[in-house]
């Protein structure tokens, strides 16, 4: 179908498999311990990540999983990851995107707030 979005995620761990189409790491930082050819990562927007400002500030207590969303929806409002997410909803509409992370614990993450702004095709704020 024309125009609709095929995303996923992965672990950026896992093996790549065929049908991944475009895989994209959303982490600021580099996977520990992987080779860029294992990866297979094919771009790395690191401004549709969370600041290290704000990665750091979470990391610090997990129980602020709520304001870490709404402060993350806020930075992806602003004009540069806007437009590194209208990028990939581009890419979305003749490929599949796989959006590949390191973190273990993805739905306590910034990858459910990354989803959401692809899934309305522009982040709230």
């Amino acid at each position: 179908m024309p125009g609709k979005r095929t995303m996923r995620v992965r672990r950026v761990y896992d093996p790549p498999e065929d049908d991944d189409g475009v895989r994209v790491l959303v982490d600021r930082l580099w996977p520990r311990g992987l080779s860029k050819e294992r990866a297979a990562v094919d771009e790395w927007p690191k401004e549709l990540t969370p600041s290290t400002e704000l990665r750091r500030w979470y990391h610090e207590d997990r129980t602020r999983y709520a304001e870490f969303r709404e402060r993350y929806e806020a930075e992806l409002a602003e004009p540069e990851p806007a437009r590194a997410l209208d990028r990939l909803l581009g890419l979305a509409k003749s490929d599949t995107v796989t959006l590949v992370t390191a973190v273990k614990d993805i739905d306590h993450s910034h990858v459910p707030t990354l989803v959401a702004a692809l899934g309305r095709g522009r982040p709230s704020g």
